[in-house]
């Protein structure tokens, strides 16, 4: 009775598995592209909140070569208004904040708002991605001419894993330990 039971269990499991990719057919078309854009968009931009969480603020004003490189803060700040120029390209609208808009911001708590916002206006620009509309032709960003959609948006995830690395360093550097390698 047992083995009948587990039996039926393990060809109802295979049944629900086989069916699932034809119900997605059904209920829209599977969109392998955009969902794998998006998961490195919900990576990226959780390693850069996160970091935005465990380093206090008085370390927001640490820079390893004072006057030469971006304190931790500016990264943030930076990061923050970087996303609304590669999320209003994709987008097609004109960005409503600069590049720098938030990298003179003082607090900790205005930092992680502006970061917050962008985050927001940028998730709707990757929730409206689709494998269909990932290849658009949009203008890129800094005179490059016309790319796919897609281009502004790695582009972003690519800039945002970038800083994210120097925010490593930052943080290493002032006995912190990263939240990638507290996971």
């Amino acid at each position: 009775m047992k083995r009948a039971v587990g039996v039926l269990m393990m060809a109802a499991v295979a049944a629900m598995w086989l069916a699932a990719p034809a119900a997605q057919t059904r209920a829209g078309a599977a969109q392998p592209v955009s969902d794998a854009v998006r998961g490195s968009w919900a990576s990226a931009k959780k390693n850069i909140r996160d970091t935005a969480d465990v380093v206090p603020e008085a370390s927001y004003s640490y820079s390893p070569v004072p006057g030469t490189v971006r304190t931790l803060g500016q990264i943030i700040g930076h990061v923050a208004g970087a996303n609304y120029v590669f999320c209003s390209a994709a987008k097609g609208e004109k960005s409503p904040q600069a590049e720098g808009a938030f990298e003179s911001l003082a607090t900790k708590a205005a930092l992680v708002k502006a970061w917050d916002d962008s985050v927001k206006y940028c998730d709707t620009a990757f929730a409206a991605l689709t494998d269909k509309s990932a290849a658009d032709q949009i203008e890129l960003l800094f005179g490059q001419g016309k790319g796919a959609r897609t281009s502004a948006l790695l582009g972003n995830i690519g800039h945002l894993n970038e800083h994210y690395g120097n925010l490593v360093t930052y943080m290493r550097m002032k006995g912190i330990v990263p939240p990638t390698s507290r996971r």
